[in-house]
């Protein structure tokens, strides 16, 4: 049964399109099952642009139980496009860096 879209939550929706683009950046950065064959770099970027603005606008409003780990696998993509990267990014360059400062190191 598919449940109305006034029934559900807007934390629900805003973490699920979280985990949507987190899931197709990691795919883009090379880091699901078959690797390099769907490494694209420039739409990773893009991906984790989005899920980064997205972050940190949602943050205030779905509170720091749902926005922690939303913040913690951005970073983890965050640093794996950095690894990933031929020509690294100046710090606070990087993909969403600029919404959430420069992302350095493990």
């Amino acid at each position: 049964m598919t449940r109305d879209i006034a029934d559900v939550p807007a934390v629900e929706v805003i973490t699920t399109v979280a985990v949507h683009l987190m899931s197709s950046a990691a795919v883009n950065l090379g880091l699901a099952e078959g690797g390099e064959e769907h490494k694209d770099l420039d739409e990773a970027r893009k991906l984790i642009n989005a899920l980064a603005g997205l972050v940190t606008a949602a943050a205030p409003d779905i509170g720091t139980y749902h926005a922690a780990p939303l913040r913690d696998g951005l970073k983890s993509l965050q640093l794996a496009f950095r690894e990933a990267s031929v020509v690294p990014d100046e710090p606070g360059q990087g993909p969403g860096e600029k919404f959430t400062g420069p992302v350095l190191g493990r």
